[in-house]
């Protein structure tokens, strides 16, 4: 009898690393793209012919971003953390001396779209702040880690909201929690930090304007008693942020099931609703399209989730795990405050709705995390089929 001999594999047998385009999330870029198609045809719908195109332009160049940095290893951006740091706070301070647009400081006019530096500065701060995280992962139960992560965050926001843009520096703030809760930071520092951002806000809203310190603005303060007093108790005609409220739940309120269409869409069409281009557009969407179109619309940010939260699993590192949660954190506030703010549940702020609302600075950045995303989500099949062919070798 022949002595037995092991098992060999051939080298077909042993499976080749996949290629970067042919191991991207399909789902993931799916996501992006439909609710791009859907803000086209939303914005086309309300009578922003010339938005609509630019938006699809937007979103197409978006998408051959995302797919450029599918290319590329993510890992390769904790080198230059300091580097995205000092741009995220020149590019917020050097709108400060730009020409106003909307009572505000937050665009660089360029030839071709306004350049929001706040938006690129989300995911400039993500970076930043996870490859710190990531340095000092040996001593993130201490306080000192914790405090430096959210004044690397703080610094930023207070900047931003001095633009003012209240909305872009709570979504900052929103970043760091995410970072932290994904590094492991314990649940004691987090719920430190959760009661020192509630009282913070109970000494801008209340306390300090009864000792004589304006901490916001006019439109500000509309803004946040709107919230506690609603349409049916505020002054429609003299407070603007109650009467865009106002048209906002008309809208959605008429819709019903299947939407009332485009011509039957008078708050859209004849455009009541004020900033529906942007900031209001899930209220023609509710109009236009009903709950149907709503649904959709909801269905496309939950499989955008559902595939941040899996390539959060799947990360080859640390450094990838807490980029995709801070990028979770970006979709999940602005979705939830965006939407919550037309139906009345939370205090309306210029937060826009990820790739919904117009705006090529909010489009671009948005496809740039799910490029980054699409990047983790690459490395770690790569990292997965190289260690499957060490064990098949």
């Amino acid at each position: 009898m022949s002595p037995l001999t092991p098992i060999q594999r051939t080298d077909e047998q042993v499976a080749a690393p996949p290629q970067p385009l042919l191991a991207i999330d399909p789902l993931l870029l799916l996501a992006g793209i439909g609710l791009v198609l859907c803000s086209y045809v939303t914005l086309r719908g309300a009578g922003w012919g010339s938005l609509a195109d630019r938006q699809l332009v937007y979103g197409g160049a978006g998408v051959l971003i995302a797919l450029a940095i599918s290319r590329f290893d993510y890992s390769r951006l904790r080198e230059y953390r300091y580097v995205f740091y000092g741009l995220l706070i020149a590019g917020n301070i050097v709108v400060f001396g730009m020409p106003e647009s909307h009572n505000a400081h937050r665009w660089i006019p360029l030839p071709f779209f306004q350049l929001q530096p706040s938006e690129f500065g989300k995911l400039l701060l993500i970076v930043s702040l996870a490859a710190f995280a990531v340095e000092r992962s040996r001593r993130l139960d201490e306080r000192r880690t914790t405090a430096r992560i959210m004044l690397f965050a703080l610094i930023p926001a207070m900047i931003v909201m001095k633009q003012p843009d209240l909305g872009t520096g709570l979504v900052y703030v929103a970043i760091a929690g995410a970072v932290l809760f994904f590094a492991g930071t314990g649940w004691k520092q987090l719920t430190a930090l959760a009661a020192a951002f509630i009282v913070a806000v109970a000494l801008v809203v209340a306390i300090a304007p009864a000792l004589g310190f304006q901490v916001l603005g006019t439109w500000q303060k509309q803004r946040l008693t709107t919230f506690i007093d609603p349409p049916a108790v505020c002054n429609t005609e003299t407070d603007t942020t109650c009467y865009q409220l106002d048209q906002s739940l008309i809208a959605i309120g008429s819709g019903e099931k299947t939407g009332r269409g485009i011509a039957g869409a008078t708050q859209a069409k004849f455009h009541f609703i004020p900033e529906d281009q942007d900031d209001f557009i899930f209220a023609v969407v509710g109009e236009t399209y009903g709950f149907a179109g709503a649904a959709l619309v909801l269905s496309l940010y939950a499989l955008l989730i559902w595939r941040t939260l899996t390539i959060l699993t799947m990360s080859k590192n640390l450094f990838g795990t807490l980029i995709a949660g801070g990028i979770l954190a970006i979709l999940m506030f602005q979705v939830f405050v965006n939407v919550g703010m037309t139906i009345g549940i939370m205090p309306v702020t210029g937060v826009p709705l990820p790739l919904l609302s117009y705006g090529g600075s909010s489009v671009i950045v948005t496809f740039l995390a799910i490029g980054l995303l699409q990047s983790i989500h690459v490395q770690a099949r790569m990292s997965s089929a190289g260690k499957a062919r060490v064990l098949l070798a």
